[in-house]
């Protein structure tokens, strides 16, 4: 009996359905005293994916290797006896559907619901366990609404840096109410972050206007309103965050970003930069992805330091002395200063600008507001920059130093300004090269031999301080030291750490988000009362800003707040906050909903999240490394803060899986050709498309062709040519130029052989295509590994292959190709070989068409080939080393097939191991075997180590020095009985041909050699 996996993985599919048998029970739930796990009294393990975003196309093979991956875990964890948590969701709230809704009217939760429906039938297809009873979808209201209750708390909150946790913004208020505020320089302060407020005494923040106090609160809240600058795409019409921007272009549409100045929501995780960065040390996440957060949030040591601008008071918009404050963690270079850079932003640009150097000026800053802040500080090849015409004075020297505008230059770093050092930092180094300024060394490498003297920057914090007045002779951690002293006594500026990571912006002017639970009123915010969530999202006629350029939300019709009863102001309609949420405004917060997903009462009880806390395995990719995973951590310490959660962390391990890229084919298509009809010479006809093959057009391209070739493919486009139009009687004859290489759908492509057929039906225009094959007949396709994408038609569905080949198959390969964490292409062909193995696993509990199942007790070198098994299954579990398995599997199925083994003592356990991977087989086995009950409940058996001891030895015979062949003893027999039973085998005698050994050699336990 063949194995039949298109109606056993069906049947197990709908079993699981039936049963709710991946339901996930909390102990709090009634159910949970009779469910499997609450019987075993197992502890609690989470295992989580990244939610996807459903797109239209659907997955394709690359997409389901991580969810794979975890779905192995869940599965395993589940037979060890653990109360597991395995849930999936969608993040569907997002700017594709948006545009999809633009172009074509239909609104995008229509959109996204067909997206998900598509996903979740794939999903379903490949038998993960996932629990769908706690399903969460963004785009629901039921679970906005919690969105927006945590928005509401983070205004209402600030970033106490006394307790060094965020409290409720009335703690501030009772602060400004006993004691005042002593403006910039007070220890209230929300992080690192200077508050630039003038102070104000008890008396006089009580008589501030209700809008006055606002405005103070808002440089306090952890959700505020300012003016900052964005990436503005205007073809989108909305803002986009840093990591949505790439190459000066959006990452979505490749369209232009540009820099602008808007009033935007802001979350402030700068306030959380130090913890941010402290914490990485104490989970278990990939290195990788620490190194990539570490250097985001860029945490550096200095000073800021003031360069006083040389007084022209005839400049137009100049009042007064003006100053330019930089930040160094390089103080101990200060005499280095050669020039003074601004950032294109920065608000002195427009103020110090001499008219001489205005135009020029005002060019640059246009172009350098187009170049994303990433583009920017990645193209350190592109040196721009231009003088101000203005001179700022050093302040120990007291020497002019010219003020340029450079974008290697970030306004939202630092002061948006630097003192630059080109003789000890390279960025400056560049600069002052390309611009022909001066380069003065102020630091003595410690070697002669160390680079930096005049061919590059020695940027080295190591060597002895020069040319450096009182910092003279000092080594350059000494000089640091006391370069600031100095710097802070003659109040030149104040030792400081400073960050560059900045605080997150939060608005998007698009549709399809959550709304912004905000409400004007006298042109002040105010949050929603949590009676009133959740703000449903409203009905609009266009999915495109307003005609004066407000966010699409603006089209509501009567879509105003209206004051709940009793309100003074109830009656009145106050104008909504038009920006929806950012899309990672969700996904932020979606592992806590999972843990109480139908609560209805707040976002997740105190008792879920205190059984769950937080997840033990987070599986996804590591291109989220600076967006969401930060995002989700800052969300995360802030509710621990307010004490709605016991955990700092989302989750304590986190494997980013590595990509599955496809396998490109290639025809190879000579250009476009036409002949001339002599009859007629004024028409021309259009040849057919012609195609060399693989060996053809490398012969082509090295100019190699015979004769011979040449003029069949001549003879064969003409005649092809004649049969397409038979009127024409004589044609001229044309030459062969190089061809183009041109991506097929890998779908008609079988071992790089083209289903010739096949590609002419694909296409229109290839419908009478020629092909020039090899000699066999068959077009051969050239191949590369590639991005498994759709513009290269090497995306391979999750879909076919599971028709084709089965879900535990599909499951297989997928681990089989390589280490999780690696990128691999994908290649068809190699999952026959699964296949086989499949088959052969089945064959083990069969015999023909009859089960076959024996209850004798199993022999020493089957139990040994189990629990070996059991060992190596465990430990590449527990290590995340899921191809090596799959290794593992093929050999012990090899070796207990060799064996003849259909003992229920080995095929019982070996159904259990099993079944993470192959799930679907395994619980038909499992039925057949006798068990009524899922297999995803059995106990995964232990190794039992006695069975792997080696009590014999398998003694390679050999003649002459020759192995002829093997034979097992005990390895405590006597080397003389070795001797006596090897002389005595039919094999023995067979090779001695009736000879006399004229020596026979006994190693123990290693050889046996026979002379003859």
């Amino acid at each position: 009996m063949e194995y039949n996996f298109r109606e056993i993985e069906k049947k197990w599919q709908q079993y699981w359905k039936d049963n709710k048998t991946f339901k996930t029970y909390n102990p709090t739930d009634p159910e949970y005293a009779t469910s499997h796990s609450g019987r075993r009294g197992g502890a609690p393990y989470y295992v989580l994916d990244m939610f996807p975003y459903p797109s239209g196309a659907g997955l394709h093979v690359g997409h389901p290797l991580g969810y794979i991956a975890s779905d192995i875990f869940a599965r395993y964890k589940r037979l060890k006896g653990f109360n597991v948590l395995h849930p999936m969701g969608y993040d569907s709230f997002g700017l594709p559907a948006e545009q999809y809704a633009i172009q074509t009217g239909q609104h995008p939760e229509i959109t996204t619901k067909t997206n998900i429906a598509r996903y979740r039938e794939q999903l379903d297809k490949i038998g993960f366990s996932f629990d769908w009873s706690r399903e969460v979808r963004t785009s629901d209201p039921n679970y906005y609404k919690w969105t927006q209750w945590i928005f509401i708390q983070l205004f209402n909150s600030w970033y106490n840096k006394k307790t060094n946790k965020a409290e409720n913004i009335s703690t501030l208020i009772e602060l400004f109410e006993t004691i005042g505020f002593k403006g910039t320089e007070d220890d209230i302060l929300t992080g690192d972050l200077e508050i630039y407020h003038d102070g104000f005494t008890v008396n006089e923040w009580n008589d501030f206007s209700e809008a006055t106090k606002e405005q103070v609160l808002q440089q306090f809240r952890l959700a505020y309103l300012s003016d900052t600058m964005v990436n503005w795409c205007p073809q989108l019409g909305t803002v986009l965050a840093n990591e949505e921007v790439k190459d000066g272009v959006s990452e979505r549409g490749g369209y232009p970003v540009e820099r602008k100045l808007m009033k935007q929501w802001s979350l402030r995780i700068t306030a959380y930069a130090d913890r941010l960065l402290n914490d990485l040390e104490d989970i278990d996440w990939t290195e990788s992805i620490k190194e990539a957060q570490r250097n985001w949030i860029g945490k550096s040591e200095g000073t800021s330091l003031k360069f006083k601008v040389e007084n022209q008071k005839s400049k137009e918009g100049m009042d007064g002395e003006a100053f330019i404050e930089v930040f160094t963690t390089r103080p101990d270079t200060v005499f280095g200063v050669s020039f003074v850079t601004l950032a294109p932003e920065h608000e002195l640009v427009t103020k110090i600008t001499t008219p001489a150097q205005k135009k020029e000026v005002e060019e640059y800053v246009t172009f350098a507001k187009n170049r994303s802040e990433r583009e920017r500080m990645a193209d350190v090849k592109k040196i721009t920059g231009v003088f101000t015409g203005a001179y700022a004075i050093h302040p120990f020297t007291c020497k002019q130093v010219p003020v340029w505008i450079g974008d290697y230059v970030l306004a939202g770093y630092g002061t948006g300004a630097v003192m630059a050092v080109p003789a000890h930092d390279s960025r400056d180094f560049a600069f002052a090269k390309h611009f022909g300024l001066d380069i003065l060394q102020v630091i003595l490498p410690p070697s002669p031999l160390e680079k930096g003297l005049g061919d590059e920057a020695f940027e080295a914090k190591e060597g002895t301080v020069i040319n450096s007045g009182f910092l003279d002779g000092l080594e350059v951690k000494r000089a640091i030291k006391e370069a600031i002293a100095v710097i802070e006594e003659e109040d030149l500026g104040k030792g400081k750490t400073n960050y560059r990571l900045r605080d997150a912006i939060f608005g998007r002017q698009r549709y399809w988000g959550e709304p912004i639970p905000v409400y004007y009123k006298d042109g002040i915010p105010h949050v929603l009362n949590e009676s009133e969530l959740p703000l449903i999202l409203p009905e609009v006629d266009k999915y495109l800003p307003t005609e004066t350029g407000e966010p699409p939300l603006a089209r509501a019709k009567d879509w105003k707040y209206t004051p709940l009863s009793g309100s003074p102001h109830r009656g009145e309609g106050f104008d909504y906050e038009y920006s929806t949420m950012p899309g990672w405004a969700g996904s932020s917060w979606y592992y806590l909903r999972y843990m109480d997903a139908h609560n209805d009462k707040e976002f997740v009880s105190k008792e879920a999240v205190n059984y769950w806390k937080n997840v033990n395995l987070y599986m996804g990719g590591a291109e989220h490394a600076t967006g969401h995973l930060l995002y989700v951590r800052f969300w995360t310490k802030f509710l621990y803060d307010l004490g709605l959660i016991p955990v700092i962390e989302p989750a304590k391990k986190l494997i980013n899986q590595g990509m599955i890229q496809g396998m490109s084919a290639f025809v190879y298509r000579l250009p476009p050709l036409f002949m001339w009809g002599r009859d007629n010479d004024k028409e021309k006809y259009k040849l057919p498309f012609i195609f060399l093959s693989k060996s053809l057009n490398e012969k082509l391209n090295k100019k190699i062709l015979n004769l011979i070739e040449i003029e069949t493919i001549k003879t064969i486009a003409i005649n092809e040519f004649k049969k397409l139009n038979p009127h024409i009687k004589e044609v001229f004859s044309f030459d062969l130029s190089s061809c183009s290489a041109l991506h097929t759908d890998v779908n008609i492509v079988n071992n790089n052989v083209l289903d010739q057929e096949s590609f002419k039906n694909w296409r229109e225009e290839y419908k009478n295509a020629i092909f020039i094959t090899e000699e066999n007949g068959d077009y051969i396709c050239g191949s590369e590994v590639e991005k498994m994408s759709k513009s290269k038609w090497n995306v391979v569905s999750p879909d076919a292959m599971v028709e084709q080949y089965g879900a535990d198959c599909l499951r297989l390969y997928e681990m089989f190709l390589g280490p999780l964490e690696l990128s691999k292409p994908w290649n068809t062909n190699g999952i026959t070989g699964v296949s086989t193995f499949i088959r052969k696993l089945w064959r083990l509990y069969h015999n023909g068409d009859v089960v076959n199942i024996g209850n004798e007790a199993a022999t020493k070198s089957e139990l040994k080939t189990l629990h070996k098994t059991i060992k190596k299954i465990t430990e590449d579990i527990e290590r995340f080393s899921f191809n090596t398995s799959v290794s593992n599997f093929m050999i012990c199925v090899n070796e207990l097939t060799e064996q003849k083994c259909n003992k229920r003592e080995i095929l019982e356990p070996l159904a259990i191991i099993i079944a993470p991977y192959s799930p679907h087989i395994a619980e038909e086995l499992w039925n057949i075997l006798g068990h009524t009950e899922s297999i995803t409940y059995a106990a995964f058996p232990e190794c039992k180590e006695e069975y792997l001891v080696e009590s014999s030895f398998n003694y390679p015979i050999s003649f002459n020095g020759k192995t002829r062949f093997f034979q097992e003893y005990e390895r405590s027999l006597p080397k003389e009985q070795v001797e006596k039973e090897v002389l005595a085998l039919e094999q023995t005698q067979k090779y001695l041909e009736g000879k006399i050994p004229k020596k026979v050699i006994v190693v123990p336990n290693k050889i046996v050699n026979i002379v003859v």
